[in-house]
Parts: C-alpha cells; sequence; structure tokens
C-alpha cells in the first residue's frame, strides 16, 4: 500500500510539473514579412509559442525616408519614424495579424520620388521579443 502511494505521488507530481512547463511558452516569430503597397509598408507576422496568454501587443516601427530617382538620401525633415500597433488574439498558443505603417510628409513625398522603409522591427511587447528585418522595402 505504500509503495503504490509513493508512486502515485510520483506520477502525480510529474504531471504538475510537465503541465507548468507545457504552459509556460516559448514565443518566437514563426514568419515576418513586409511588402510596400502603394506609400505604405504592410507588415505580416505569425508568432508561436505562446503558451496562456490571451493576447499579445505587436508594434512595428520603421524609419521612412522620401527618396529621388537619382537615389539620393533626403535631407532630415523627408526623414520620419514611423510606427504602428495593435492588440491581436492568441489562439491555441499563435497569434496572427497585419500592421501598417504610413508616413505623413510635409510637403508630400511626390513622383518622381519615392518613399523607402529601413530598420523595421516588429515587436512582440507582452513577451518581449523582436525581430529585425534587414533591407529597404
Amino acid at each position: 500500500m505504500r509503495r503504490s502511494m509513493i508512486v502515485l505521488v510520483a506520477i502525480l507530481m510529474a504531471l504538475t510539473l510537465g503541465a507548468q512547463v507545457a504552459s509556460a511558452g516559448n514565443p518566437h516569430f514563426v514568419r515576418v514579412s513586409a511588402e510596400r503597397q502603394g506609400d505604405s509598408l504592410v507588415v505580416s507576422f505569425k508568432e508561436a509559442g505562446l503558451g496562456n496568454e490571451d493576447q499579445v501587443h505587436i508594434v512595428v516601427s520603421a524609419t521612412a525616408a522620401c527618396v529621388n530617382r537619382g537615389g539620393n538620401k533626403p535631407s532630415a525633415e523627408n526623414k520620419q519614424s514611423v510606427s504602428a500597433a495593435g492588440d491581436f488574439p492568441v489562439q491555441n498558443g499563435r497569434a496572427q495579424g497585419t500592421l501598417t505603417l504610413t508616413p505623413t510628409f510635409q510637403p508630400r513625398c511626390s513622383p518622381p520620388m519615392t518613399i523607402e522603409f529601413t530598420n523595421v522591427t516588429i515587436t512582440d511587447e507582452t513577451s518581449g521579443i523582436s525581430r529585425n528585418l534587414t533591407g529597404t522595402f
């Protein structure tokens, strides 16, 4: 009887510890993509390993620059930091969504000049993870 009680307690402890580890989660971005659409940058993401979160707060930030046909970089007033944020529901430990960044240049960045986005970063402020997207969009 005593031996079966020890085995039963050991099994219950193992199950309890296993459940706690499983619910802790291991947040990470599975997929992040960015695409320029007109004068905006659309960033899509899928995040997994979120454990027991109800929702995540995602922030995307970037530098937008108004560039001329010659590829010359703009003066300080034609560069700006842009960001977008949102809350996304978590289902089965995963979240996904899209955020759009749109700069507002004064004067407007109009053709033949174009807007380029650099230094793009996506952050899950709920779990504290980030990913930098390399390149110019």
